[in-house]
């Protein structure tokens, strides 16, 4: 299971299905860091750190951090929006599965489009 650091801004409850699906997830908050304005290269550095990858909604942001420098442990990126928190976990639990190792890596995980047929 992969070991993660959720950006201040990453939901709880997705926090808490992750980490019941047998995720290491360490929050922002958890870390002491909440609440203090850092910026996002600093939450990469601070995952980096910790051997962790970056979990977040901050698309632009991560992907621009991840082009410049992508000597990191992993980005994983959600599209921030009203979704079941248990699918989002799953979705992002299928991507880390499918990816096998997160280093160096940007994972984008969109919701699924609901016209799409089965």
């Amino acid at each position: 299971m992969a070991r993660l650091y959720a950006d201040q801004d990453f939901p709880r409850p997705v926090v808490d299905e992750l980490r019941r699906l047998g995720h290491d997830v360490l929050t922002v908050y958890e870390a002491g860091r909440a609440n203090q304005g850092i910026d996002d290269a600093t939450v990469l550095a601070d995952a980096v750190a910790d051997l962790r990858a970056v979990l977040t909604h901050n698309h632009p942001d991560f992907k621009r951090l991840h082009r410049h420098n992508p000597a990191h442990e992993g980005i994983v990126s959600c599209k921030q929006g009203r979704q079941d928190p248990m699918d989002l976990a799953q979705r992002i639990h299928a991507a880390i599965a499918a990816a096998r190792s997160l280093t160096s890596r940007f994972i984008r995980v969109i919701r699924p489009n609901p016209s799409a047929k089965p």
